[in-house]
């Protein structure tokens, strides 16, 4: 317990709530109902029931009617108040939309969608990682829906399970917490995070038949193969860098460009770099080839991925450095 550095009670509560998690089936849909629903007192409910008895006992002590009636009207308010709080969040449908994959060290948004088909709305009803404090607060109305967005802080490359959420509230009266844990069963896709300032792309090879001098590219990673602009050519074929030195605009041919073999090798990444710096370049040599909009390829060991370009070829190479 001293090597996790908690507090007794909070390591007990951590405890607890491992068992409830291990207990709950994956599933990114929860509907809300009597069981899987809990309700436990606040420190406010519990000083409230301190306040009873004390009155209930001073009543019976000296005999005094409108203490009996003070401590009952205030007993039957504690428990309608219990009602309504434990009502509050039971009916609720919660659905996760699927997450989109993120780089390490970003907030990866979690939308939830909250829905009811109850006549009466919903209020104060918070939304939050199960391990965090920072509560989403939202209010669904009678027979509608409401959207809540959390984030988790993807902090690892990889296949990652999705976060553990919580849904609690305290209305009306604050003397009561409802709450509910939530395991979603979608997978998050984590790429790697890309190197800052990573080298120059590799020297690009020419394919059987092409130009070695149109495969080639600057020091600064810049192809080349260039042909004077068109008019209808996209804004993002033109090569701004080699504008701005001749005052001519240029763009790139993209016969030329796809003539030759740019291949992201992990074995050209650095034989004193670790594992994970190598992959951070790869990440970055696959982002700033797919700016570039050439042929690459990308070898890992024991996997190769073709040429290819356009947003599936990075997409599938991202996934590949994730899943290294």
């Amino acid at each position: 317990m001293a090597s996790l550095g908690l507090h007794p009670l909070q390591y007990a509560r951590t405890r607890v709530r491992r068992w409830m998690e291990a207990r709950l089936p994956p599933s990114d849909s929860l509907a809300l109902t009597q069981r899987n629903v809990y309700i436990l007192p606040t420190r406010a409910g519990w000083m409230l029931l301190l306040t009873l008895v004390v009155l209930l006992l001073a009543a019976i002590n000296y005999q005094i009617n409108l203490g009996y009636l003070l401590t009952f009207m205030l007993a039957g308010a504690a428990a309608v108040g219990m009602y309504s709080c434990h009502n509050n969040l039971r009916g609720l449908q919660l659905h996760l939309q699927p997450p989109a994959p993120v780089f390490a060290g970003q907030a990866l948004p979690l939308r939830i969608q909250l829905g009811q088909g109850g006549k009466a709305s919903r209020y104060g009803i918070a939304l939050a990682l199960a391990d965090s404090q920072d509560d989403a607060w939202v209010d669904v109305p009678a027979q509608g829906s409401a959207s809540v967005q959390l984030a988790w802080p993807a902090r690892q490359r990889g296949l990652q399970p999705s976060p553990t959420l919580r849904v609690q509230t305290h209305y009306p009266l604050g003397h009561f917490r409802v709450w509910a844990l939530w395991r979603p069963a979608s997978t998050i896709l984590v790429y790697p995070q890309p190197e800052v300032n990573p080298p120059p792309l590799p020297v690009a090879s020419p394919t059987a038949g092409s130009d070695a001098a149109t495969s080639s590219h600057a020091a600064s990673g810049e192809f080349d193969g260039v042909r004077p602009y068109r008019r209808g050519d996209a804004m993002k074929q033109i090569v701004w860098k080699k504008m701005a030195k001749s005052d001519a605009l240029v763009s790139r041919d993209s016969q030329q460009l796809h003539s030759s073999q740019l291949w992201l090798d992990y074995q050209q990444t650095g034989a004193a770099m670790d594992k994970e710096a190598r992959l951070a370049r790869l990440t970055a040599w696959v982002l700033a080839a797919h700016a570039q909009d050439v042929h690459y390829g990308l070898r890992l060991p024991g996997q190769e991925l073709g040429l290819g370009s356009g947003t599936a070829q990075r997409d599938r190479c991202l996934q590949a450095l994730a899943l290294a």
